[in-house]
């Protein structure tokens, strides 16, 4: 018998299949439930990981974009559909994703992260998953997290090469110790479809592990795919 306490008898069946591994059940669940991630960019990493976040049962998702949907995207932003071309990102996503899980909140920003506003987008937030596609944004992020203690999942992709690791401020290296130097920014990256799908779900992975201490995050670790 899987105990359920805390949980709408819609939740419970919903979750039914992840309230069943032994590890996890309603105490994590209902972990998540209580919980706060900011995706920093729904673009084809972003896409994946707040699909999977949402349909995990996280209580609260802030989706951060500035952009638009354009055809060139559709090979790998799965958010998406041809009728969203030329709509806000943050708009066309935050409709899929409550359609997706109307028991999570989605917050649905459209902005640039930027040194003047990544510590407002921080705040409240528990986990933050990184959805970027330009190391500039990225360390941007990544050291308002040491200032601000957010765990930070980073993810990355590039032609058919992606790389995953988590970072807890104090616990490990972070992303400016992996790497010191800026590198040179190629627009538009090149990258096969999928793998953004790969590296996406996993980081969503990643910080399900971080908010219900379930399972080993892949701390001070890189996963190269």
């Amino acid at each position: 018998m899987v105990k359920t306490e805390g949980l709408s008898e819609d939740e419970i069946e919903r979750y039914d299949r992840q309230l069943r591994i032994p590890s996890f059940g309603a105490e994590a669940q209902i972990k998540l439930k209580k919980s706060s991630v900011l995706v920093a960019g729904v673009g084809g990493l972003g896409s994946a990981a707040a699909i999977y976040l949402t349909a995990a049962g996280v209580g609260k998702l802030r989706i951060v974009d500035h952009g638009e949907v354009e055809l060139s995207n559709l090979n790998r932003q799965i958010l998406y559909s041809t009728e969203d071309i030329g709509r806000s990102k943050v708009s066309a996503a935050s409709e899929k994703l409550k359609s997706i899980n109307p028991n999570v909140e989605i917050e649905a920003v459209k902005e640039q992260i930027t040194e003047a506003n990544v510590h407002d987008l921080l705040k409240g937030v528990d986990v933050v998953v990184d959805g970027q596609d330009n190391f500039k944004t990225r360390f941007i992020i990544n050291e308002a997290c040491i200032e601000d203690l957010k765990p930070f999942v980073h993810g990355a992709v590039y032609a058919f090469e992606g790389r995953l690791m988590t970072i807890i401020p104090g616990k490990g290296p972070c992303l400016r110790c992996l790497i010191p130097q800026d590198p040179k920014q190629v627009t538009p990256v090149p990258v096969f479809g999928p793998l953004p799908g790969i590296v996406g779900v996993l980081e969503a992975l990643e910080a399900i592990k971080l908010l219900t201490g379930v399972g080993e995050p892949s701390l001070g670790r890189l996963l190269i795919i």
